[in-house]
Parts: C-alpha cells; sequence; structure tokens
C-alpha cells in the first residue's frame, strides 16, 4: 500500500474513532434512538431475567439442534422433546406443552405431539375431522364431534378468528373457564398459559396445513417473564421448521401409500419415478369387483359413493392384512398383487385375503340389510405368473403398475365368475401350487377371451373352507 493511500486510512480511523469516543452527536438521530432503547431493554427486568440463563449461546445451540433434528428426519415428539428438555435446562420453567400440525391423510386432520404430560398418555394423538363437511363425511363420529367442540372453544380457535399469533392467560380462578383446556391446566397447578400460531406463507400452505399450533405452559410462581415469552416467540418459528420438514416428510409417504398402494408408493419414493424402469417378478395376480354394481348406480345413484366406501374397506383391508398391495380401484374393480420369496406363501396369502374378505363382505351385508341400504357381492379371479411392475405412461403422466400376459389372464378369470356363478375362481397355475389344490374343486375348461388355450378353471371347495 502507497504512502498517500496508508495517510488517508489512518485518518479514515482516526475519525471513527473520535465518532466513537466523543460522538454521540455525530451519529444520526434514528442510531442514537436504537442505542438508548437498548440500554433501557438491557436495563429493564424483563432482560435480567431474559438474559440471567437463556442467552444468545442458548440460542444459538437450540436452534442448530432444531436445525440437525428438522434434516436428519428426526420423529416430532423427539423434536418436541428435545427443544423442551432444552429449553428447561436453558431457564424457560416450561411444565407442559402441545404441539400440532394439520396433514394431508383420508383418516386423521392432524397430529399432536405431547411434552411433560402424564406418561400414561400417548405423547402423539392423531385427531380427526373438525369442520362440518369434515364431520358430515366421516358420519358424525361422537369422539369427532365432541373433539370439533372444544377445538371450537379453544384458544386457538379465537387467534384464528382474530387473526392473532399470541395469546397469554394467566390462570386463576377468573380465567380458567374462559376456554377449553384451560380449566384442566389450572387444576394441574398451571399459573400462565402462552398459545402461539406460527402460519405458513400462503405459497407454503398445503390444504389444511397452514401453519404450526403450540402451547406453553408453566407452574413457576407468578406465571412466565415477559423475557421468558420473547424467548418463546423467538425460538418456536425453528422448532416449527423443524415440525413442518418431518411432517411433509411423513404426508408425502402417507399420499403415496393412499394412492398408489403400500409397495409401489415406498418404490417411488427411493427413486423409481423413471418412465420405462419395471422389474419383472413373480406374483399372484387378484382382480375383483361387485356383482350388479350397474344396475345398483341406475337405480340408487345417491348410494354408489357410500356403497363403493363399505365395500372397499372390507375387500382392501383383508388384502392388506395379508400382505398384499392394492395397485389400482377402477370404479368397482380392484386390481392387486400377493409377492414372496416363494409362490406357496403368496398364493396361500391370496386366497386366506380372498376368504377374510368374503367374510368381511357377509358381515357387512348384514348390517346394510338392517339399515335397509343394497347390497351386492364381490367377484374375485386369481392367477399366477411373472408381471413386469413398474413405471408406465406418458412422460407428464405416469402409472405404478403391473403388465403382462398373467394380467390380462386374471382379469378374463374374474369375468368368467358370472358366466360360471362362482364368487371366487383361480387358474390352474394357481391350483397347481402346493398345497393349494386339495383346498379347491375344478369347475371345468373354459375359452378365455384373448388367450390362446381353454384353462381349467377352480373354485373353494366348501368341504376345506
Amino acid at each position: 500500500m502507497g504512502h498517500k493511500q496508508t495517510h488517508a486510512l489512518q485518518q479514515i480511523t482516526a475519525g471513527l474513532g473520535q465518532m466513537l469516543t466523543n460522538g454521540r452527536s455525530q451519529q444520526p438521530p434514528r442510531a442514537r434512538r436504537a442505542v438508548r432503547y437498548q440500554r433501557r431493554f438491557r436495563a429493564s427486568p424483563a432482560f435480567r431475567l431474559y438474559s440471567r440463563r437463556m442467552n444468545e449461546a442458548s440460542f444459538t445451540s437450540l436452534s442448530a439442534w432444531l436445525t440437525q433434528a428438522g434434516l436428519a428426519g428426526s420423529s416430532e415428539t423427539d423434536i418436541v422433546s428435545g427443544f423442551c428438555d432444552r429449553c428447561v435446562v436453558a431457564g424457560l420453567p416450561l411444565a407442559r406443552t402441545v404441539v400440532f400440525i394439520d396433514t394431508l391423510h383420508p383418516v386423521h386432520e392432524g397430529r399432536l405431539f405431547r411434552w411433560g404430560h402424564d406418561p400414561a398418555q400417548s405423547p402423539v394423538l392423531e385427531y380427526g375431522r373438525t369442520s362440518p363437511d369434515g364431520l358430515a363425511a366421516t358420519g358424525f363420529d361422537p369422539k369427532d364431534v365432541q373433539a370439533a367442540e372444544r377445538w371450537r372453544h379453544s384458544p386457538f380457535y379465537r387467534m384464528l378468528q382474530t387473526g392473532d399469533s399470541l395469546l397469554r392467560r394467566p390462570l386463576n380462578v377468573k380465567t380458567k373457564d374462559e376456554f377449553s383446556w384451560l380449566s384442566d391446566l389450572f387444576a394441574e397447578g398451571m399459573t400462565d398459559y402462552v398459545a402461539i400460531i406460527t402460519r405458513f406463507a400462503a405459497d407454503g400452505a398445503i390444504g389444511e396445513m397452514d401453519g404450526v399450533y403450540s402451547s406453553w405452559a408453566t407452574r413457576a410462581p407468578g406465571g412466565f417473564s415477559d423475557g421468558q415469552i420473547a424467548a418463546l416467540q423467538r425460538m418456536v418459528p425453528y422448532l416449527a421448521l423443524a415440525i413442518k420438514s418431518v411432517s411433509l416428510a411423513r404426508m408425502t409417504g402417507t399420499l403415496m401409500e393412499t394412492y398408489l398402494g403400500r409397495d409401489p408408493g415406498q418404490r417411488v419414493l427411493s427413486g423409481r419415478i423413471v418412465r420405462g424402469i419395471a422389474d419383472r417378478i413373480d406374483a399372484v395376480i387378484w382382480f375383483s369387483d361387485l356383482r350388479g354394481f350397474t344396475r345398483i348406480t341406475d337405480t340408487a345413484p345417491e348410494q354408489v359413493i357410500p356403497l363403493l366406501n363399505d365395500y372397499s374397506d372390507a375387500i382392501v383391508s383383508a388384502i392388506h392384512e395379508h400382505g398384499g398391495d392394492v395397485l389400482k380401484l377402477i370404479g368397482d374393480g380392484t386390481l392387486a398383487i400377493f409377492t414372496a420369496g416363494d409362490r406357496t406363501h403368496a398364493c396361500s396369502a391370496a386366497l386366506a385375503a380372498a376368504i377374510a374378505a368374503r367374510e368381511g363382505i357377509a358381515k357387512l351385508n348384514k348390517q346394510r340389510t338392517g339399515d335397509g341400504k343394497p347390497i351386492t357381492d364381490m367377484y374375485v379371479g386369481l392367477h399366477v405368473g411373472e408381471v413386469f411392475y413398474g413405471n408406465v405412461g406418458s412422460r407428464e403422466r405416469l402409472d405404478f403398475t403391473v403388465i403382462g400376459p398373467a394380467v390380462n389372464e386374471a382379469s378374463r378369470i374374474a369375468a368368467m365368475c358370472r358366466s360360471v356363478d362362482q364368487p371366487v375362481l383361480m387358474s390352474s397355475a394357481f391350483a397347481n401350487v402346493k398345497d393349494i389344490e386339495r383346498r379347491l374343486v375344478s369347475v371345468g375348461r373354459y375359452a378365455l377371451r384373448g388367450v390362446k388355450h381353454p384353462q381349467e378353471l377352480f373354485t373353494l371347495d366348501p368341504g376345506h373352507n
């Protein structure tokens, strides 16, 4: 550096030093006001309580831990409990915490996580629908109705109406009955309650998942200090971000399994999303549909959706309970596969699922008859063979499914149920698997549309079931 540059730098440094030493009046008015505010805050009792233990080092450590927990995909319960434990160590007198977030799930509206509650209570609670439309769709289950009523009298419901992000209530005889939940906390010896909503931006909301809701209670005499509440307000967004990250990953898996099936959903999430990539597997193929569905659709169209839901519950649950994977629901039809290390296991599982589904439908029909609702029955065709299992479709729209001659054959076998008046039909390939044929009886040989040679078909032997 030249002499002139060195001299200029020395002058600038000297000027800055003079301003810092003597120059309060040299500072801009806004900077002077900020300095005065900081001095007043640092002199306040709130700051002394805030900084006694909950200092910048605590914030740095806690925010770093939350970041790592969110990136690692730790469970929500571990994140909530880890956060609360660290806050207590840092000086926040937490006694009860509840954190919840809505999600996209066919049954549950969201998940709630508890810390500091009775150890006999589960730290995770999945809650049902709370909106009138959601309650109607679930048949107004009494438990859901009661929970929805408590929700409408909760602090969070009030905050959603007012747009507030924080609500605080010292807990005493006068305040304990203002909202649901507060009386329980007061009875447990809590002295103060804070509710916080950490809202997502509009583009960050997914369905009802529009924010993270949290409540914080203490037994400390006099409740939370203003500084402690300020500390909560500062740290809860970090917690919310970690909870949202983990919940989104969980929600993605749920959506994949709900709309693609359990095994296809897992395969897609593992990266099997390229068109044309398919595995050649040996599997039992299940095709089923409902008897007289077109007639029911024509005569009682308002019953179609509830009827499909009821019978799908019976069929899909039987398939899942016996290790099968439902790949597709096509109107009243169901396509599923059973895979295993050997054909005997897969065929036995599929046969057990067919028997369980028929038993479930028999119980359902008895119930629906008593309610004066239309009833039906299931036709199912079972076949075993090699299929291609993977992505098929266009660049913009893919389907994860099974294709191949064995799939077509299973479809044709299911269609033959009406012709031979049998609820369950199986191919000879299925029947010839070890220990399966002894439970079946032949119904004859039939020509199947699109299949080169006539096939001998089998059904359940009533004497063995």
